[in-house]
C-alpha cells in the first residue's frame, strides 16, 4: 500500500541548538491537533468514508506520518547538542528524566497523547468538518511556534508544514461538498 522514500517529504534544517523551540514542537508531535492525531485520524475515518473521498483520507493521512517524521527530526536537531542545564531551563526537565533525548509522544505541555483527541463520528460529514478545524488549528500552531521562533532555517520547514495544512483544509472542504451532493441525490444517509 506504501511506499516509503528513505528521505523527509521536505529537508529539514535547523541553525542551532534550542530546546525551547523544541518543547514548542512537542505541540506538533505528540499534542491535541499535531500529525500523529491527525494521521491516525484520517486513516481511521477512511474505513466508512464513502468511495468518492476514501482515498483523500488515506492520501493525507499518510502524509500526515510524513509531517510527523519532520517534527520529530527537528525536535531531535534542536536539543541534539543541549545540556541537561539548557533542557532544564526550557522546561524539559521531566520529559528529560523520563525519556533522556527520545521522543516520546506528548504536547508541549507534557501531557501524555490519547486517542480522545479525536471522534469517529460515523457521519463523513461530520468527521469532515472535524478534519477541517484539525487542519486550521495545525495550521494556527505552526504560525505561532514560527511567531516564537528566531530559527531562519526551521521556520522554513515550519512555513512548509503550515503551508500544507491549508491545502489539506481545503481539500477536506472539496470532499464536504462532494458528499453533500451525494447525500442530496440520496446516495447515502
Amino acid at each position: 500500500m506504501w511506499i516509503y522514500e528513505k528521505k523527509l517529504q521536505y529537508p529539514v534544517k535547523v541553525s542551532t541548538c534550542n530546546p525551547t523551540l523544541a518543547k514548542y514542537l512537542l505541540e506538533q508531535y505528540g499534542g491535541a491537533d499535531g500529525e500523529l492525531a491527525a494521521a491516525l485520524r484520517y486513516l481511521n475515518q477512511r474505513y466508512t468514508i464513502p468511495n468518492k473521498v476514501i482515498g483523500l483520507l488515506n492520501d493525507i493521512g499518510t502524509e500526515e506520518l510524513a509531517h510527523l517524521e519532520m517534527i520529530a527530526t527537528m525536535v531531535y536537531k534542536l536539543v541534539k547538542d543541549a545540556t541537561p542545564e539548557q533542557i532544564k531551563a526550557a522546561g524539559l526537565a521531566p520529559h528529560y528524566v523520563d525519556h533522556d533525548s527520545d521522543l516520546f509522544f506528548h504536547n508541549a505541555a507534557g501531557a501524555p497523547f490519547t486517542a480522545t483527541y479525536f471522534q469517529a463520528k460515523g457521519d463523513p460529514i461530520a468527521n469532515l468538518y472535524e478534519d477541517i478545524a484539525a487542519e486550521e488549528k495545525a495550521r494556527a500552531t505552526y504560525q505561532w511556534i514560527i511567531n516564537m521562533s528566531d530559527d531562519p532555517d526551521l521556520n522554513d520547514g515550519l512555513r512548509f508544514l503550515r503551508e500544507r495544512e491549508i491545502i489539506h483544509s481545503m481539500r477536506f472542504r472539496e470532499a464536504v461538498e462532494i458528499l453533500k451532493e451525494e447525500r442530496d441525490k440520496k446516495k447515502f444517509f
